[in-house]
């Protein structure tokens, strides 16, 4: 398979970094995978890490190296790591769960499917434009299909941060949605990022990276400006790319390859 994968991650002005990315990959199948957790005492990271990692796993044992049900894969992956979580949180007798959003792509047989429980996004970008997007799981996003609030205060509303679905959190308000296939155009560009990412930005803006030359480069300038228009109430920042095409470089192995990428360390000057 063909492709070019970059990250770019930022603490943002809080104490802990609780993004966590991974990719894996075969011949025949691409995955990304990003978690964005929450929690505070309750350390969002754990309950992030053992999201990815559960993918990363349930990809790393694919015998033949293609997904046989990408929807159903997905979706019990996810629900799997929810699992994790609580039983991470059990025995270790944390008293409570702490949480995560998840968003998942996988990329097989000229298709694309997407997954997500939270607010972390998956953008489809395609011509400097978003082809598609993830739909919320958050209050905001609930006040703007009712017509409560506009597309444009969705950004800056002081509730922007409450979400309705994660896994972990709470065990029985739990799901998962799963996108359809959608077929591959060559040039395709797929962004998953959090919420630190996507909202100080605009459409517009990530929409290039579909098109730029320098693509590690212009997304490492996006993560700087969406934590400086945030500036002190900045989140982590974490974002990871997918270029598709026969443009890109082959990646061929003889197993399932499971990357878990690297999140920054806090500037001691913030």
């Amino acid at each position: 398979m063909k492709f070019a994968v970059h990250q770019t991650n930022h603490i943002g002005a809080r104490k802990y970094n609780q993004d966590r990315v991974g990719y894996a990959y075969t011949n025949d199948a691409l995955l990304l995978v990003l978690a964005d957790g929450m929690g505070g005492h309750l350390h969002g990271e754990i309950a992030a890490q053992i999201a990815v990692l559960t993918f990363m796993r349930a990809f790393g044992r694919l015998k033949d190296g293609r997904v046989k049900e990408p929807e159903v894969f997905l979706r019990e992956t996810m629900r799997a790591g929810h699992d994790a979580i609580f039983d991470y949180a059990r025995q270790e007798e944390l008293g409570g769960s702490p949480g995560t959003t998840c968003v998942a792509a996988l990329v097989q047989d000229g298709h694309i499917w997407w997954a997500h429980a939270g607010d972390s996004r998956c953008y489809l970008l395609r011509g400097n434009r978003v082809a598609d997007v993830t739909h919320d799981h958050s209050v905001v996003q609930q006040w703007a299909d009712w017509g409560i609030i506009g597309a444009d205060e969705m950004k800056t509303h002081p509730d922007r941060n409450k979400i309705t679905n994660c896994l972990g959190g709470m065990e029985d308000i739990f799901y998962v949605d799963v996108s359809p296939p959608t077929a591959i155009h060559s040039g395709d560009t797929l962004l998953l990022c959090s919420d630190g990412f996507w909202s100080p930005l605009t459409d517009e803006e990530m929409a290039k990276l579909s098109s730029v030359p320098d693509l590690p480069e212009r997304l490492g300038e996006l993560a700087e400006m969406a934590v400086f228009r945030d500036s002190i109430r900045a989140d982590n920042t974490t974002a990871v790319v997918a270029r598709l095409g026969e443009q890109e470089e082959e990646h061929p192995t003889e197993m399932p390859m499971c990357i878990m990428l690297d999140e920054r360390p806090a500037p001691k000057d913030f």
